[in-house]
């Protein structure tokens, strides 16, 4: 797939406010600061569509790009957002779980972790909580470069062995880079397969 179009087409923070044009939706979240923005604009190939910071937690609403005027590439906010009031941190949750528990034109929720990292229990929790409620999603590892290739596949091999512990068959895994471009094909040519699959389907 090559996106030739990505507009920003609304923020919201119920359903009842997202735009009004209706598309398949394929959503991004993680925790704060795992690199969500800049894996987004990596994809579409702009350098600020998503608006990037070393501030954990600035996107605090749901955001929808409009994406080859076919689909919506959804940015949420992240989780576990560790400078933020008790207040702030129960509204995103609300905004978080009524999107992705309720939204009928999600197809799929790609959850993002850091590749150099374990998994945490926020990140295990919440993907529990996905397969329990049968939302469909992938993983995407985030900054892929800043491991050497031998650390990588180790971290990456030891998650797998954790997930294992839950999944008898894990979801589709990514590994990207949002400096060097790594995955931005596999990324979009999976979201590409889910929406031929889901037009021959209704048709």
């Amino acid at each position: 797939m090559k996106i030739t179009q990505a507009t920003f087409a609304g923020s919201s923070s119920r359903l009842s406010e997202r735009p009004k044009d209706r598309y398949m939706e394929f959503a991004f979240i993680g925790r704060s600061n795992v690199g969500k923005s800049s894996l987004i604009n990596m994809l579409c190939n702009q350098k600020k569509l998503a608006h990037t910071s070393s501030t954990p937690g600035k996107t605090q609403l749901v955001n929808h790009f409009l994406i080859n005027k076919e689909w919506y590439l959804v940015d949420l906010p992240g989780y576990g957002y560790a400078k933020m009031s008790k207040t702030g941190r129960v509204r995103l949750e609300k905004i978080i779980r009524d999107y992705v528990f309720t939204s009928p034109d999600m197809v799929n929720l790609f959850v993002l972790l850091d590749s150099r990292l374990d998994i945490q229990k926020i990140d295990l929790d919440f993907i529990i909580e996905l397969g329990q409620a049968g939302i469909p999603f992938s993983i995407i590892y985030t900054k892929a470069d800043k491991s050497g290739v031998n650390k990588l596949n180790a971290q990456l091999e030891k998650n797998r062995e954790t997930l294992l512990n839950y999944w008898e068959e894990l979801p589709p895994v990514f590994i990207t880079s949002s400096e060097t471009g790594d995955g931005r094909d596999d990324v979009l040519s999976y979201i590409e397969s889910i929406i031929k699959d889901i037009k021959s389907k209704s048709n």
